[in-house]
């Protein structure tokens, strides 16, 4: 349901607050390295600490997804205390009420390291261009990969003449440079490309803009939270080049493009946990934001009172930041339901997070998003969907709905599980995290391409409110299902399990070939697979693996045309300790002959974490 222009964000009154309070104080025992009190502690106190608070999730991440405790053991002190103050962990440590000794007793003691006096990964003046005032102007012009899919359909297909790089050359791609993110675990945000610029943000709070060519960086910017979502860039009405992004803490940035200085910044839910995952849509002058929260994976501890978030995207003025309209994908706020088993209140209906990035439609005036699951009873009707909303009023126009009754959290995964909190044990949690794709066909149909974690690929009509034109199945659905598909005019490239990589006829949905991910053989801690966005160029789709590979595939028949794995340490340009690890959420941005990749992901059960942004250019180019 639309808010009307001028309501205000993030408030909250009546049962809101009680619940708000409520989970303030309960934060803390929902699976979380955090702990009350304070006081001086030594690092041994760590063990303690981890015991209480943490070993129930990091012992056992095949029912918590969180990263395991040899995996925290390869992170340095500092890693994981900026973790804590600035990072994934940011907002359950402070609604804890965590100290600062304690941090730093569970940093030193999960890392077997001692933390120094200054931070272990600092960026030295030499990192920084020493390029003249003007040469910003002259980066505007030229190929760009904007936002998340390229263009506003999120086809993440990028033409010939703006990749740079043909099949035949992929074959020749070589390391230019890496650049480290100071402190990080995970590197995961998809790098957008203006002119001779890279924009990147970085888990720890951290946005960049450095030189394609060299790595060098422009200017810095520290951000409330961690960045996930890519940046888009555009400009103003007095000519001024813009860069907008969201954190985890929900709210979105403008920032001058030549400078790093903040233009605004808005708060755009003010939800516990709420966050911008999607990356916003920039289009004549608006900026389409997408709400999503991490509160369906607090539901761990007996006492969380389960749950208030609701999804949303949010329509923002570029100039200014002025709210114009928001929609919740839950019509009816959170209403007390039932109590667990503990005696704890829980509240619905909940959920339905919007993941992606906004897909628009200039031609109908529509904006096209999918849903996550619901997060407590009841459930709704627009849960694991795909929703049509009007570009000027956010107006529902159309809603498809495509798994009911899909109440999941984490709790779902416990052995001994509270009904209250899942109602069902197998419910699907069949997401739609992947953009819709707006397509236009030969005959002058336009589709809408969609996939599910699913793994089930629609085609849609965007005239006949959604209906479905044709479905083909093309894995069994979950991990290798994620966060989604390119298109090459009429060729949809899709990645599921166990299929590997698939490419399917829009017009038929017929599947046109099929080929396996390849094995990992011995390595236990290797995963084959391939969750992260895919990317396309004519010829070439190129497809990342929660192992660490990043491989091009020909599109004439999926045969793999490089394979390069990313896993290792790196020298890096701005003299940061960094190495490669789990590759996922983002894609390969290509752009202006050379290809962007982040990697390391240290989330969700991924086991090699990292915090490198890799780019490729074709060997012998200048």
């Amino acid at each position: 349901m639309p808010v009307p222009v001028g309501t205000r964000l993030g408030t909250y009154d009546g049962w809101e607050a009680s619940l708000l309070k409520f989970r303030k104080s309960s934060f803390a025992l929902a699976c979380f390295c955090v702990v009350f009190g304070a006081g001086e502690l030594r690092a041994q106190d760590g063990k303690v600490l981890y015991g209480k608070w943490c070993a129930v999730c990091h012992e056992d991440i095949a029912e918590s997804n969180a990263p395991a405790r040899d995996v925290l053991g390869r992170m340095s002190a500092q890693q994981i205390l900026t973790v804590l103050e600035k990072g994934q962990m940011k907002t359950q440590a402070q609604d804890a009420m965590i100290s600062r000794a304690e941090r730093q007793a569970l940093a030193e003691y999960l890392s077997g390291k001692t933390l120094g006096s200054a931070p272990a990964n600092s960026i030295p003046e030499s990192a920084f261009c020493r390029a003249s005032a003007d040469s910003f102007q002259k980066s505007l012009a030229g190929p760009q990969w904007n936002g998340w899919g390229v263009t506003i359909t999120n086809t993440r297909f990028q033409p010939s003449a703006a990749a740079g790089v043909a099949a035949d050359d992929v074959p020749r791609l070589k390391l230019r440079w890496a650049f480290g993110f100071p402190d990080a675990t995970s590197a995961s945000s998809q790098p957008a490309v203006a002119g001779d610029r890279v924009y990147v943000g970085s888990w720890e709070g951290d946005f960049y803009s450095l030189d394609t060519k060299t790595g060098c960086i422009q200017w810095t910017f520290a951000a409330e939270s961690g960045v996930r979502s890519a940046a888009s860039v555009g400009k103003a009405r007095d000519g001024r080049i813009t860069v907008y992004f969201g954190d985890l803490a929900a709210n979105v940035y403008a920032l001058d493009a030549a400078t790093g200085r903040q233009l605004w910044k808005v708060k755009v839910d003010g939800y516990p946990a709420s966050r911008v995952t999607g990356s916003p849509t920039l289009h004549e002058g608006r900026l389409y934001v997408p709400i999503s929260s991490r509160e369906e994976s607090r539901v761990e501890a007996e006492n969380f009172a389960c749950c208030g978030f609701r999804g949303s995207v949010v329509a923002l003025n570029a100039e200014n930041g002025k709210q114009l309209w928001k929609t919740y994908t839950v019509s009816r706020k959170p209403q007390p339901t039932q109590k667990n088993r503990s005696g704890t209140q829980l509240y619905g209906p909940s959920g339905v997070a919007v993941w992606v990035s906004p897909t628009l439609d200039i031609k109908r005036n529509a904006l096209y998003i999918g849903t996550g699951n619901d997060y407590s009873s009841p459930a709704t009707d627009m849960s694991d969907s795909v929703i049509a909303m009007d570009m000027t009023s956010g107006k529902i126009r159309w809603v498809r709905q495509f798994q009911s009754n899909d109440i999941w959290n984490r709790a779902c995964g416990q052995k001994d599980r509270d009904p209250a909190f899942c109602p069902d044990q197998d419910a699907p949690d069949a997401d739609f995290s992947a953009s819709p794709i707006l397509v236009q066909l030969q005959d002058g149909r336009q589709i809408l391409a969609v996939q599910g974690k699913s793994a089930v690929v629609y085609a849609l009509d965007p005239d006949q409110h959604g209906k479905t034109i044709w479905e083909q199945r093309i894995g069994k659905g979950g991990a290798g299902a994620v966060w989604g598909p390119a298109v090459e005019n009429e060729t949809l490239y899709a990645s599921a399990e166990p299929a590997g990589l698939v490419a399917v006829d829009l017009r038929s949905g017929k599947t046109l070939w099929s080929v396996p991910s390849p094995p990992c053989g011995e390595d236990k801690s290797c995963s084959p697979v391939q969750s992260a966005a895919l990317t396309a160029i004519p010829g070439v789709v190129f497809a990342e693996s929660v192992g660490g590979h990043i491989r091009a595939y020909s599109t004439r028949d999926g045969k793999i045309l490089w394979d390069q794995l990313t896993v290792g340490d790196y020298k890096t340009v701005n003299g940061v300790a960094a190495n490669g690890g789990s590759i996922n959420n983002g894609g390969a941005t290509v752009v202006g002959g050379m290809l962007f990749i982040n990697s390391g992901y240290s989330h969700h059960g991924a086991r090699m974490p990292g915090n490198v942004l890799l780019a490729f250019s074709i060997e012998g180019t200048s």
